[in-house]
């Protein structure tokens, strides 16, 4: 590039990432370590300015940052100020689930800059396809590579559900890191009590899937970057727990792609590919994919880790191509 990209990092609020673990720092040191101009603000940050002769201007309040990989010190800012968003090369829309109305609107916002050229950033991943892809409904569109699932208000199809499947894990439709999941037996009698108090608090929708055993031995998350896989980890459940996730103790292995696992990946990638999914996340178990993480994957610390790559790159290398193209 003529000059060194100008970026800006949606997200919550960088002093409190874990930095050996957290992804959007990983990006950041990567895109710091090229010579990038880095930009943080909070979502809350964004205001959209039409009317008046102005049209589809997005700016927000954002602070210059240098990040280092120290402790305690691992960021240094410089002054707010406020940015017209389409002057960046390139945003990060980081920010964690869940998926809500805040989440969509600020895909809302964003998609008036959205592209590349004057006037225009490239929002990363492409902020019309993260509102039309929530991870869980996404998934859907690819039947073939699913375990049995239903996505439903009804609480009889639930009752009939359970009683083909017998083992079943209810999720809420829009939920992440974990929260809120639950493994639900045949003969478990709270499954009537559970679906109460989750419609007594929300208007979403479950899903539910058929409980696969081979969880026991891992729930794999392939990386992939615009439809390539470049790596996987394996998080295995905590003892006494149903569920893998990081952040409720699950414990990250190293593992290879299976030739399922490659089949499912060239299954998708095109899709991920054409819609500008530039850095996604799919979670496996045994032979099924369970869901597509397109709103801020995580995994790229723990798979460097692993295989000794730089997963961080391979994603700029491709954000780079699709600004030159």
């Amino acid at each position: 590039m003529s000059r060194p990209l100008r970026i800006a990092v949606q997200m919550d609020p960088l002093e409190r990432v874990n930095i050996d673990a957290d992804s959007t720092f990983a990006m950041m040191l990567e895109a710091q370590s090229r010579g990038y101009e880095l930009w943080v603000y909070p979502v809350t940050a964004l205001s959209l300015v039409e009317g008046d002769g102005i049209s589809g201007r997005v700016r927000a309040r954002a602070r210059p940052v240098t990040v280092r990989r120290q402790k305690n010190d691992h960021a240094e800012f410089g002054d707010e100020q406020i940015i017209d968003l389409g002057e960046t090369d390139v945003i990060l829309m980081r920010q964690d689930p869940p998926f809500d109305m805040g989440y969509i609107t600020a895909t809302h916002m964003l998609e008036h800059i959205h592209g590349v050229g004057e006037g225009r950033s490239l929002v990363v991943n492409d902020p019309v396809a993260v509102r039309n892809a929530p991870e869980k409904l996404l998934v859907t569109h690819f039947p073939q590579l699913m375990p049995p699932t239903l996505i439903t208000w009804d609480i009889e199809a639930i009752a009939a559900f359970r009683k083909k499947h017998q083992d079943i894990i209810l999720k809420p439709l829009y939920g992440n890191g974990g929260a809120g999941i639950f493994r639900v037996k045949a003969d478990d009698e709270n499954l009537a009590s559970l679906l109460e108090m989750h419609f007594s608090r929300s208007r979403e929708p479950l899903m539910i899937q058929r409980y696969e055993p081979a969880v026991r031995k891992g729930d794999k998350r392939i990386i992939l970057v615009d439809g390539k896989p470049i790596g996987a980890i394996n998080r295995v459940p905590a003892t006494g727990e149903a569920r893998s996730n990081m952040h409720v103790g699950g414990r990250a292995e190293s593992v290879e792609l299976t030739s399922r696992d490659k089949e499912i990946c060239e299954a998708i990638g095109p899709y991920l590919q054409e819609n500008g999914l530039i850095f996604t996340g799919i979670d496996v178990i045994g032979d099924w994919l369970t869901e597509i993480n397109v709103t801020s994957p995580t995994g790229l610390q723990e798979l460097d880790r692993f295989d000794g790559i730089n997963s961080a790159g391979l994603i700029w290398d491709s954000i780079e191509k699709r600004l030159k193209s």
